[in-house]
């Protein structure tokens, strides 16, 4: 059966992170990916550990499903290859800073009067328009202006990162739903016309702050870091067990309370006039949380895990990527495809997030290197080999023809 997004053209003008995850969700889901990079290639591919002599694993994860061309936008050649690729494109998804495509003659105006019917998904800092819409915004500072590190942390020690790059992943699937909005109004409500879809990294987290803008404006509170304790709801917090690992518990319901405290042979917290409804247990819960450690730390992991379970309260271990690797449920959700690669030979990879019954995405090649289908797309399009050959030897192109074997 056809994949979802399957006879979708897709041109990938992106570099590190939040551009090319989106295309890469595009992909898994049967889109064709023409990812346009600098004859050197996305500075992901240096980016972290890799096998001998290749690309970086984040890299070879990232561009998966994905063609390569290499083409050297700072000369007009360049620009009109780009151009070309672009004429029968239905998306051309880009996350450089607002001005950039301009410089290339790429401007918005332009791709419009080339190709109308063309979803321009543009990714940036701070938008297409506003006062910083020119300054240069990563994910970091996304992260920092739009709130969220300055919640995460404990009170007593400064802000600190997630530990992954949480604002540029929550830009791409933002530009994802963006993307496939406007497919689905150009496509299926016969709106014939292309539009352009303006993510901001700082608005994609702003996007997740929960109700700290009416906390703010309507009770003048403004919400601090609580470190691993709930804000708003009790309790909910992560405990050591007594072999040093550490379980999440969220017995935050009325119900749930009074299952755990029976778990914990602490019925007299089940009448306990203080913790009888969720904002007293929020303002107990201090008390509450020495409780439940005091309880977790007599337990192996195991062995808590298997108490909470019986009593049908929400609770998970703390997992490395050791843990997720040996855990079976992951497992039976094909969360780990092999996939078999030349370069790097057999390569496990993160499966597929969502899954559809019945057409389900798909990984069907390791993230290739650089400039690797620069040929074969360039042909594609009506290039001749003479003209190919052309734009390689004055270095316009570049043409991958060795596959960088390292095993």
């Amino acid at each position: 059966m056809k994949k979802p997004l399957e006879g979708i053209k897709v041109v990938e003008l992106g570099a590190f992170v939040a551009g090319p995850y989106a295309s890469r969700l595009l992909a898994e889901f049967g889109a064709e990916i023409i990812k346009v990079e600098s004859l050197k290639g996305d500075q992901l591919r240096a980016w972290g550990p890799h096998p001998p002599g290749q690309d970086s694993y984040w890299s070879l994860v990232q561009t998966r499903n994905k063609q390569s061309i290499a083409v050297d936008l700072r000369t007009i050649e360049g620009q009109a290859i780009v151009k070309d690729v672009i004429l029968d494109a239905d998306v051309l998804l880009e996350n450089f800073k607002p001005g950039t495509l301009d410089k290339w003659g790429l401007s918005h105006t332009e791709l419009k009067r080339m190709n109308p019917k063309l979803i321009i998904t543009s990714i940036s800092g701070f938008g297409q328009t506003g006062p910083y819409r020119n300054l240069p915004g990563f994910g970091n500072i996304a992260e920092s202006m739009g709130g969220i590190r300055y919640l995460t942390g404990y009170p007593d020690r400064p802000p600190v990162r997630v530990g992954l790059a949480i604002g540029d992943s929550i830009a791409a699937l933002y530009a994802v739903i963006g993307t496939l909005l406007s497919l689905y109004h150009r496509d299926a409500q016969n709106g014939n016309i292309g539009q352009v879809v303006d993510v901001a990294l700082y608005e994609a987290v702003f996007s997740l702050l929960e109700g700290i803008v009416p906390e703010y404006v309507h009770a003048n509170q403004v919400r601090e870091r609580t470190g691993n304790q709930h804000v708003s709801t009790a309790p909910s917090n992560v405990y050591l067990t007594k072999d040093g690992k550490y379980v999440a518990i969220g017995a935050n319901s009325d119900s749930l309370f009074a299952r755990l405290a029976s778990v914990m042979g602490r019925e007299d917290l089940i009448t306990d006039p203080a913790l009888q409804d969720n904002r007293g247990r929020v303002k107990e819960a201090d008390r509450i949380d020495a409780l439940i450690e005091e309880w977790t730390s007599q337990y192996m992991l195991e062995d808590v895990m298997k108490l909470l379970n019986d009593g049908s309260i929400p609770a998970g271990p703390i997992y490395n990527i050791e843990d997720i690797l040996a855990d079976p449920h992951y497992q039976a959700r094909d969360m780990f495809v092999t996939v078999a690669d030349e370069r790097v030979g057999d390569m496990v990879m993160p499966g597929i997030v969502p899954k559809l019954s019945e057409t389900p995405g798909e990984v069907k090649w390791v993230g290739p290197n650089c400039g690797t289908h620069t040929e074969e797309v360039l042909l594609q399009i009506g290039y001749s080999q003479e003209k190919i050959n052309s734009l390689r030897d004055q270095g316009i192109i570049k043409i991958e023809t060795s596959e960088r074997l390292s095993l």
